[in-house]
């Protein structure tokens, strides 16, 4: 029994340096997620846990352009997912996704957090590259990647409603 579990740890490490090895294994650029860059502040809010009120859509539903090369903005809504809660905030220029930022992150717990800061650039290239919130998602943040999608979503459905 017990060399049936050192080869479980074995594989286990193996696969996490597999995967860290496919992904990069990078440290994602902290700005971009709004988190404190080294020795500086924060303009998101500090991870906690999140709370049971509703889910509430923060900073500007959409400013559009009245020209059609202009960038548009909108911050999709807040989701909820197992580990805590996001929003995203889109900007497009005509049928273009050109940004992609994440103004809120909540997270239960500073693995999540560390996984989150992870994946968020991931998710990030993804929707860059496929212009939609019909992205694949990272294997192992499941719950991180439907909530980006779904935020996604709901801030180019104000973008394209307005």
């Amino acid at each position: 029994m017990k060399r049936a579990g050192w080869y479980l740890l074995a594989g286990a490490v193996a696969g996490f340096g597999g995967v860290l090895g496919f992904h990069g294994g990078g440290t994602p650029a902290p700005a971009a997620l709004g988190h404190p860059k080294p020795g500086g502040t924060s303009a998101a809010p500090a991870p906690s846990a999140p709370s049971a009120g509703p889910a509430r859509s923060t900073g500007p539903k959409a400013r559009q352009g009245s020209a059609t090369g202009q960038a548009k903005s909108a911050t999709g809504s807040v989701v909820g997912y197992g580990y805590g809660e996001l929003s995203v905030t889109v900007t497009v220029r005509g049928s273009q996704i050109t940004d992609v930022s994440v103004p809120l992150l909540r997270t239960a717990e500073p693995y999540s957090q560390q996984l989150a800061q992870q994946v968020i650039p991931m998710l990030k290239s993804e929707v860059l590259a496929a212009h939609s919130a019909r992205i694949h998602g990272v294997s192992g943040a499941t719950y991180t990647s439907e909530a980006y999608a779904q935020s996604i979503q709901s801030a180019l459905d104000k973008l394209h409603a307005g």
